[in-house]
C-alpha cells in the first residue's frame, strides 16, 4: 500500500512538472527559443486572441466541458475521503477534505458561469491541445489535493478494508473534526475566498461587456474592480485562489507548490498575450494597467 500510495503520488508531481516546465520556458525571451514559443503561443490562444482557421480547434463554449469534468471527479473525491475519513476517524485526511471543499466550491462557480455569465462569440476557438490541457488540469488538480492517501481511500470505497459504521447522531459529527483544523487552513481557506470573490466579479465585468456591445464578435474596453490595476485580474484571482490552496494545506506538501507553479506559468503566459492583444486593439487602453500582478508586472 505505502508503495502505491508513494507512486501516486510520483506520478502527480511528475505530471505538474512535465506541463508546467515548457510553459514556463516559453515565458521568457531566450535566444534561439523563438520557434517554441510561437509554437506554443499557437496552442495556447484562444478567444478574441486566437486568429487561425485550423481544423484543429473547438468552440470556446467547450470550457463547460471542463467544469462538468470538475464538479463531477472533486464531489467523487470529496464524498470518498470525507467518508473515509469520518468513518475510520482518520482525522489527519480533514485538512484534504476542507482542501477539496474549497476546490468543490470553486469548479461549482465556475460551472455556473459557464452557463449564466459568460456569452462566448459564435467565431470564439480554441486549439484542441488546449482544451485537452483544461480537462487534464480539471483531472489532476483535486487529486493533488489527496493524492497522499488516495490508496487507502479507494481501498476503503471498494471494500477491501473493513468499514466501520458508526450512527450520524448529528450535524456536529460533520462539524467538529473542521474545528479541529490548524490555524493555516483557516488562514488558506480566506485568501482564497478573496481571490475566489474577485474572480467572480472579473467574470461578472467580461460577461456583462457583451450587453454593451452591438455585436457579439464586437470587443470593448472592461474596467471595474482589478482591472484598474491588471489586464487579467481573474488570471490573478485565480493565482490567489489556488495560493490559497497551497497556505491552507500548510505549504509541506510538493504536489500543491508544482499545481501553484502549473497555474502562475500558464496563466502569465496567458496575461502577456491578452495585454498585447489589448494594447494592438485598442489606442485608449489604459497604459498603467500592469500585465497580472498589480505595480509589480
Amino acid at each position: 500500500m505505502e508503495e502505491v500510495g508513494l507512486g501516486m503520488v510520483s506520478f502527480v508531481r511528475a505530471a505538474w512538472i512535465f506541463a508546467t516546465f515548457p510553459v514556463a520556458v516559453a515565458c521568457f525571451p531566450l535566444p534561439g527559443l523563438g520557434w517554441f514559443r510561437t509554437a506554443l503561443l499557437g496552442i495556447a490562444k484562444r478567444g478574441k486572441i486566437l486568429q487561425s482557421k485550423s481544423k484543429l480547434t473547438v468552440p470556446q463554449r467547450f470550457f463547460f466541458h471542463f467544469y462538468v469534468v470538475g464538479v463531477l471527479w472533486t464531489t467523487i473525491l470529496l464524498v470518498s475521503v470525507w467518508s473515509y475519513a469520518m468513518r475510520e476517524h482518520v482525522y489527519n485526511v480533514w485538512l484534504s477534505v476542507f482542501l477539496l471543499v474549497l476546490m468543490e466550491i470553486q469548479v461549482l462557480r465556475r460551472f455556473y458561469e459557464s452557463i449564466y455569465v459568460f456569452n462566448y462569440s459564435p467565431s470564439a476557438r480554441m486549439h484542441i491541445f488546449g482544451y485537452l490541457v483544461g480537462i487534464f488540469f480539471y483531472a489532476l488538480a483535486p487529486l493533488s489535493l489527496c493524492c497522499n492517501f488516495a490508496p487507502q481511500v479507494f481501498d476503503f470505497v471498494s471494500g477491501r478494508v473493513h468499514m466501520s459504521r458508526p450512527g450520524f447522531d448529528n450535524i456536529w459529527m460533520f462539524v467538529t473534526p473542521f474545528l479541529m483544523l490548524p490555524w493555516y487552513a483557516w488562514i488558506g481557506g480566506v485568501i482564497f475566498l478573496w481571490g475566489w470573490v474577485h474572480q467572480l466579479r472579473c467574470h461578472q465585468i467580461l460577461g456583462s461587456l457583451r450587453d454593451k456591445s452591438e455585436k457579439l464578435e464586437e470587443y470593448v474596453i472592461p474596467y471595474g474592480d482589478w482591472f484598474e490595476y491588471v489586464s487579467s485580474p481573474h488570471y490573478t484571482a485565480e493565482i490567489v485562489i489556488y495560493g490559497g490552496l497551497v497556505v491552507a494545506s500548510g505549504g509541506a506538501d510538493l504536489s500543491l507548490w508544482l499545481l501553484l507553479a502549473f497555474v502562475v506559468a500558464n496563466l502569465v503566459f496567458a496575461a502577456i498575450e491578452t495585454q498585447i492583444w489589448y494594447r494592438h486593439k485598442f489606442d485608449n487602453y489604459p497604459r498603467n494597467r500592469c500585465i497580472i500582478f498589480p505595480f509589480v508586472y
